[in-house]
């Protein structure tokens, strides 16, 4: 794929940031030379699907990505209206030109919208999927490889498994 001048949009709620979001933005940036990464529901926490902060979040997708690449983080909270939904999303962060998703919803309201929209294939979603992380996190089970190195420093320092733990 060739590289060009374009700007592109990757959502996700990152719960935790694992490495099938690095290997998403890895492959946003073959074709744009911006990234912007869009922190979904950030005004959710502590609660079972949602356990981290919109700014613990952030540290670690920063914490994560090689300091090479070109991106910009924004938190987007959730505003329970899908027919504003892009409009909403489009006043945070700075104008794009493809937007990055696997989601169904998101794939149709920002198409209807006119926007490119790119869906990857799945990084085998069984394993890489915040879901899946969490609920390995609770029942005891191997996670760590799962995510990336930034993930787990700080998942370390806010007590992160303690915490999924306790809202499992």
């Amino acid at each position: 794929m060739r590289k060009m001048s374009a700007t592109a949009l990757i959502i996700g709620r990152f719960q935790p940031f694992h490495l099938g979001h690095v290997r998403l933005i890895e492959e946003a940036s073959k074709e744009a030379d911006h990234i912007l990464i869009g922190i979904g529901s950030s005004q959710e926490d502590h609660t079972k699907n949602n356990p981290f902060t919109a700014a613990e979040r952030k540290e670690m997708i920063e914490r994560s990505l090689k300091v090479g690449k070109k991106y910009s983080v924004y938190d987007i909270p959730d505003i329970g209206n899908d027919k504003l939904w892009v409009f909403h999303v489009a006043g945070i962060v700075p104008r794009f030109d493809v937007v990055y998703t696997n989601g169904l919803l998101e794939r149709k309201l920002f198409a209807e919208s006119g926007y490119r929209v790119h869906a990857t294939g799945l990084y085998n979603r069984e394993k890489y999927a915040g879901t899946e992380i969490r609920r390995r996190i609770v029942s005891g089970e191997k996670w760590e490889d799962l995510v990336p190195k930034g993930t787990l420093a700080v998942m370390e320092e806010i007590k992160g498994v303690k915490r999924v733990r306790d809202l499992g």
